[in-house]
């Protein structure tokens, strides 16, 4: 029998359409996420364009520095260069023999003096051929003391037989043979004495290789460079495909450090022998060490176009060490008078980082009433750091140091302490 259809629920309907979510539910919940995103990106603004307010408003920091005017006859730069201290003594200390090293008594840093012990070579082979040599000199001698002893009995011989043959007791035939053996036995001893000579020469040979084997310092300075170390082999010339060593020890007089730089040919002419330096190392840039220009080499780099000039420290300073980078400046001769009396020199010096370029023209921002006044100057000669204004400038204006490149003339600034 057939199971009659049953009738649909109360309150459902019979297609997927219920399922579907309604258009005013959707766009609900976008809102939201909008409102969300629009909050964080108001905080965003905010936060710069506070930012902005705060640090643009800002007055910038400026560092200053009074303009000076330059010493009553002071002497009037000329030329700048740069080089390095070189020192006129520097020595590698290397052994004349190969040789292994045994001992080792410096280290970098090193104080040494004239004939000093630095280091020392295996001396074994050499002290056996040195000991030998004195045994055979010794030989020798013992022989030309054996050879003395029989010539005295000869020449007693020879005395005797002498007088027997005028009384016809001996022949003429044992005479003849009794001054023979004197002869023989007085050639034998000059050939010993010979042979004693080159013995002695031998040792002397010897001796020297020995002496060899002990590296000595040929004179007072500091050890720059170890070279060597215990174990390794020394030789006067490379060998063993790079594993010998050539040398012992780098040792530089600091007595003898100086200036070594190279000056452009086209400016030569201003450089003379004993002429004032103004060196300046790049360690200590606010030290001025007095120089002289010991010599210019007469012979110019033609790749380089440059000429060498080698420069004198009028006083030495332990500072001072070789190969250090320094700027010198060649000082004109020395100003008497030159203006009026009681009259202030032309120009003024500001530090060199005060001078701007703007345009091609040179410009420095002075500081007034705390804010910035643009001025253009003339520039002279550039002195260890310090610019020679020679237009546009007084002494005892304050101008700007260091600041912002971007600063305007009228602008508010205030002076760091």
């Amino acid at each position: 029998m057939a199971t009659p259809p049953q009738a649909p629920r109360q309150g459902t309907k019979p297609d997927l359409a219920s399922l579907r979510i309604a258009d005013s539910q959707r766009t609900r919940g976008n809102w939201g996420k909008r409102l969300a995103l629009a909050f964080i990106v108001l905080l965003l603004l905010g936060g710069i364009s506070g930012a902005f307010f705060v640090f643009w408003g800002r007055t910038p920091e400026v560092e200053v520095a009074v303009a000076q005017a330059p010493p009553a006859g002071g002497r009037e730069a000329l030329l700048n260069a740069s080089g390095y201290v070189t020192p006129r003594r520097r020595a590698t200390i290397a052994a004349k023999i190969t040789g292994l090293v045994t001992r080792v008594d410096f280290d970098e840093g090193t104080h040494v003096r004239e004939g000093q012990v630095l280091a020392t070579l295996d001396d074994s082979d050499v002290r056996r051929s040195l000991e030998s040599a004195i045994r055979e000199r010794d030989s020798t001698k013992a022989q030309m003391q054996d050879y003395e002893v029989q010539l005295r009995n000869a020449q007693i011989v020879l005395r005797r037989t002498d007088q027997l043959a005028k009384d016809g007791v001996e022949t003429q035939e044992h005479l003849d043979n009794a001054r023979t053996s004197v002869d023989s036995l007085q050639a034998k001893i000059e050939l010993v004495k010979a042979q004693t000579v080159a013995a002695e020469a031998r040792i002397q040979e010897s001796q020297q290789a020995v002496d060899n084997c002990t590296i000595r310092a040929p004179f007072d300075g500091i050890v720059v460079s170890k070279d060597a170390q215990i174990g390794e082999m020394v030789s006067p010339i490379s060998a063993g495909g790079g594993f010998t060593r050539t040398g012992i020890a780098t040792i530089v007089d600091m007595n003898s450090n100086e200036i070594e730089v190279d000056v452009n040919e086209a400016f030569i002419a201003r450089v003379v022998p004993g002429q004032a330096v103004t060196a300046v190392l790049d360690a200590y840039p606010d030290w001025q060490i007095p120089s002289r220009v010991r010599t210019v080499i007469p012979s110019a780099d033609r790749q380089k176009a440059t000429v060498k000039v080698r420069i004198s420290f009028l006083k030495l300073d332990p500072r001072i060490l070789p190969d250090m980078g320094v700027k010198v400046t060649f000082l004109g001769e020395e100003k008497h008078q030159s203006h009026g009396p009681g009259e202030p020199p032309p120009g003024v010096l500001v530090p060199q980082s005060a001078v701007r370029d703007d345009g091609g023209h040179k410009i420095v921002y002075l500081v007034k009433d705390n804010h910035a006044e643009r001025r253009a100057v003339t520039l002279g000669n550039l002195r260890n750091g310090q610019a020679e204004i020679i237009g546009g400038l007084a002494a005892g204006e304050t101008v700007i140091v260091k600041g912002p490149p971007e600063i305007k003339d009228g602008q508010g600034v205030e002076i760091k302490k």
